[in-house]
């Protein structure tokens, strides 16, 4: 027997047409790519997604055809998703810190046929578009008065382009399962893999991303998505907001701290997320200007371990909450948040830190396995090390135009990470499987190790690597890129960590650098180090 209730697909329009039946005026405020703010409403996104949609059908682009967008978050990219899934058409969304040679890849890899783009990115893709041959129209995301010179096909000024149609459009009808989004890993092992989001996916993502123990909007809430819209869904954000009726704040191309700062405080931002190099570079404006958070409630920090310091400054120091988040592409992209529970939310001091260094647990729809090489459960008890796999509606089951099983025996996607679970359920990433220090037979957390080292005074940002040992076979190399204006001393910073850690987990050397390299999304790219550091000799050893 079949339930009586009514077939309502979850499809992403559903979104804005309820943000603008219930929240029309909300404010949506962009820092604009020419520079001026701009400031709009959900009513209007919705009526210019309308407009979109029936402009990409008239180009001819139909269900499952692939759009391509090259921008920053701006209200142009905000409601150019919202027009493009509402034909049944996919956002691809293209990530422009990558290599151009994997730019170039995913582009044609995905047979994309229209390619939006911010003024930012014309001489790139200029560079690159006679590699691309399924482009068929380059659209310029600004408007005629702003639109440049250039030599890429049928090119047009956005603004100019939709100007040609009206908002007297229905949305078209499709199943839930139906292809809505298409974002690429990194690419730091081969070739970037597609992960293909459906309507269905991204709508309970959001649903279960926004409890109040999670994201949690509300329409009270002005939230500033500073992830990009093309780190994997802008960790559902552009979904969640307007679902919930809150303002949002789109950052657009500076993503500086005095830029942030500026808007946190002009708009009034009550939540934002980010990876932990933005809120990096927030904490050392405020240093440098002596600068307040006024209205900031929460910070959700993600992409990367936050370090413990920055947990620690925000709240303490500016009475900002810090909710630790894990994810990735492959999850749509969000995997847990590091909120309390009634076991530990009377935590103090340190303890209470301590818990929140961890990634947290699940929400509804994500399902947690801890298993052995061999594939056997592990215990949750918060000690035990073993490899982190998850399943659920938002977690992808193949990749994109690629027949590699990607799912073990039981369903579950193996994300790579080493982690705990501890017995109330939160998890612990200790390492990549491919970064963690096997010294001696035992594992050593890079990642701890890292957050420990930022902790220092004089050190802005570290890294640690494995370096072969003769007896020990790896021990951990500690990199680290000074402060602004210091000179911190190794004994000194190893001196700092000794008291923190096990004795056998202390790096066995420390090497000052000017910068640590970073993968396309944020992340230190473990593997540039190691290449650099192929050849170094550990002093013990020497």
């Amino acid at each position: 027997m079949l339930g009586l209730m009514q077939d309502w697909p979850l499809l992403i329009h559903r979104v804005i047409d309820y943000a603008a039946s219930q929240h029309r005026d909300r404010a949506v405020i962009s820092r604009s790519v020419e520079g001026p703010m701009h400031r709009t409403t959900y009513g209007a996104v919705r009526l210019r997604a309308l407009r979109l949609a029936k402009r990409l059908e008239r180009d001819g682009i139909r269900l499952g055809d692939r759009v391509a967008t090259l921008a920053w978050n701006t209200w142009r990219h905000l409601e150019a998703w919202y027009g493009i899934t509402g034909i049944g058409a996919v956002y691809h969304t293209v990530n422009p810190r990558l290599f151009t040679e994997q730019i170039a890849y995913i582009i044609n890899h995905a047979e994309d046929r229209i390619l939006l783009l911010d003024l930012t990115f014309v001489p790139l893709v200029e560079r690159l578009a006679d590699q691309l041959p399924t482009i068929e129209r380059y659209v310029v995301l600004t408007d005629g008065a702003h639109m440049p010179q250039t030599s890429l096909r049928n090119a047009v000024a956005y603004e100019d382009w939709i100007a040609e149609a009206d908002a007297d459009f229905a949305w078209a009808s499709f199943d839930e399962n139906t292809a809505a989004g298409l974002c690429y890993t990194s690419g730091t092992t081969g070739n970037p893999k597609g992960v293909l989001y459906s309507h269905r996916s991204n709508l309970l993502h959001a649903l279960a991303n926004n409890g109040p123990d999670y994201i949690g909007l509300a329409s009270r809430d002005i939230a500033m998505p500073v992830v990009p819209l093309f780190h994997a869904n802008s960790w559902s954000l552009a979904f969640a907001g307007p679902m919930a009726g809150a303002s949002l704040v789109l950052p657009g191309p500076k993503l500086d701290g005095a830029s942030i700062h500026d808007l946190l405080e002009s708009t009034g931002v009550t939540v934002t997320a980010a990876v932990p190099t933005v809120w990096l570079g927030l904490l050392q404006h405020l240093d440098a200007t002596g600068g307040r958070l006024s209205r900031l409630r929460r910070v959700v920090i993600g992409g990367s371990a936050c370090p413990r310091a920055m947990t620690e400054r925000f709240e303490r120091e500016f009475g900002v909450s810090v909710v630790h988040a894990w994810g990735m592409t492959e999850m749509s992209p969000i995997g847990s948040f590091c909120s309390l529970k009634p076991e530990v939310e009377n935590l103090e001091g340190e303890a209470r830190l301590d818990l929140k260094m961890r990634q947290g647990y699940p929400p509804f729809g994500v399902e947690f396995r801890l298993t052995g090489d061999d594939g056997r459960d592990l215990p949750w008890d918060g000690t035990t090390f073993g490899r982190l796999k998850v399943a659920g509606p938002a977690v992808a089951r193949a990749y994109f135009r690629d027949d590699t099983p990607i799912l073990d025996d039981r369903g579950f996607f193996d994300t790579g990470d080493i982690a705990t679970i501890d017995p109330n359920g939160y998890m612990m990433v200790t390492d990549r499987s491919k970064d963690v220090i096997k010294s001696g037979g035992e594992w050593i957390s890079s990642i701890e190790l890292e957050n420990l080292a930022i902790g220092h005074p004089d050190v802005a940002e570290a890294a640690v690597i494995g370096i072969a040992h003769p007896k020990w076979d790896e021990r951990p190399l500690l990199v680290v890129v000074p402060k602004a204006g210091r000179t911190p001393d190794k004994a000194d910073i190893l001196d700092f960590m000794r008291p923190r850690i096990a004795k056998w987990w202390l790096p066995d050397d420390v090497v000052l650098v000017e910068e640590i390299p970073h993968t396309a999304t944020g992340k230190i790219q473990k593997t540039a180090l190691r290449e650099r550091f192929r050849d170094y000799r550990l002093p013990r050893v020497a």
